[in-house]
């Protein structure tokens, strides 16, 4: 019995010095006191705190607690063995403990005036615990627990248990073996530990299948020499994730990527360039392709950034009264191309008042099949060119299919 409340917390015993450490939120911590003298009549125990004032943590005759002086920080918190002076066993626990209740108590006894100190201790209370969440249905999860000293000796022993439960043994190892008569039978089959655990000094334990009622606290114990180390692990497994949630989640999925795919063959060649020029140059291109099956009936139209007409082609011919007549007998489109889905434009004599974003419009009944984005930029202006496409426009206005002069 006394060896399962000392998994609670963590020893290390130098002489008559014990430091106790335990983690915040345990239900309790015992702080050991054994005598083995013989203790006179009208023995009063007595556990005090040097940091406190008053210092009476706990007191105890053989009748039964003595709450007189006691300090209310302790008050209902602390008890003592009901046989502890018979069995001689002067431990104290306190539950609850908390950070303020870190500090340096001692256990004495006194008689006819006379008193005895028998055990000193330092309580630490500490924050470390280890919280680990998994979902049910998972191939297994790690409990993590390390220390920080490798190279355990051979008889060393590691134990992991389960306080929300009463302790229930997880897994033991000992004598460089698991030692599995003392697991508790739920997790039989469930459990394995690092094989080279004693040279690495990690002890972390592998539960496969975790279950949403394996979820509690876990306690790591290594029993090396005469020291007792612990360590505190939460483990919280989640409700697997429901059927109906994974079949709308798939569907989430295939509707996302259909529609990017859907997305990215109607718009691959939406993607706008850009194209830079010389003004003098005899014409530019406008680039347009799509994959589009070019029949009668569909319209391509083409639009500077200020919404004027730049070109249109419709019913198998250019419809020239739609077109600005800024752009009147600039514009050609190859109708040998559309059949190959190419709907470029052709630009003549451009200048910089030509530069702009230009948008190719494909449309069949109304319903939009494709649109693209061109941005032109005529670099410079050649005042003789200039004046010289002027001068040809002004002659020839409406002949687009006489030759250009250089």
């Amino acid at each position: 019995m006394k060896m399962l409340l000392f998994l609670l917390l963590s020893v290390s015993q130098h002489a008559l010095a014990v430091v106790v450490e335990v983690s915040e939120g345990e239900r309790s911590v015992l702080l050991p006191c054994l005598f083995s003298g013989i203790t006179p009549e009208d023995t009063t125990v007595m556990w005090t705190c040097s940091d406190l004032d008053p210092k009476s943590v706990h007191q105890r005759r053989e009748g039964g607690d003595d709450g007189r002086g006691q300090n209310q920080r302790y008050s209902r918190r602390t008890s003592m063995n009901r046989y502890a002076f018979i069995i001689k066993d002067f431990s104290l626990t306190l539950r609850k403990p908390t950070k303020t209740d870190s500090g340096n108590y001692t256990c004495s006894i006194s008689a006819g005036g006379k008193e005895r100190r028998l055990r000193d201790i330092q309580l630490q209370v500490k924050d470390q615990q280890v919280e680990v969440t998994v979902r049910e249905g998972s191939q297994s999860v790690i409990l993590p627990c390390n220390t920080t000293t490798p190279d355990l000796p051979e008889d060393s022993t590691v134990e992991w248990t389960r306080s929300d439960l009463g302790l229930i043994t997880v897994h033991e190892y000992s004598n460089r073996n698991d030692e599995l008569m003392t697991q508790d039978e739920v997790y039989r089959d469930r459990t394995k530990m690092n094989e080279d655990l004693l040279r690495t000094g990690d002890i972390s334990l592998t539960l496969k299948h975790p279950k949403v009622k394996d979820t509690g606290r876990y306690i790591c114990t290594i029993y090396r020499d005469k020291d007792i180390l612990t360590q505190k692990v939460v483990l919280q497994v989640k409700e697997p994730f429901p059927s109906w949630a994974t079949a709308v989640l798939v569907l989430l999925v295939l509707l996302v990527v259909s529609g990017g795919l859907t997305y990215y063959f109607r718009h691959y060649f939406m993607k706008g360039y850009k194209v830079k020029v010389d003004s003098g140059v005899e014409s530019v291109q406008l680039p347009c392709k799509a994959i589009v099956r070019f029949l009668q009936d569909t319209r391509v139209e083409w639009k500077d950034r200020d919404g004027r007409k730049v070109h249109v082609y419709e019913n198998g011919r250019d419809q020239r009264g739609e077109q600005h007549r800024f752009y009147r007998g600039r514009t050609e489109m190859k109708r040998n191309l559309l059949k190959f889905g190419n709907f470029s434009l052709t630009l003549k004599l451009p200048t910089d008042d030509d530069s702009s974003t230009y948008t190719c419009t494909i449309s069949r009944k109304g319903n939009l099949l494709k649109k693209k984005g061109v941005e032109l930029r005529v670099r410079g202006l050649n005042i003789v060119s200039y004046n010289k496409h002027i001068l040809y426009l002004t002659l020839f206005p409406l002949h687009t299919s006489a030759s250009w002069p250089v």
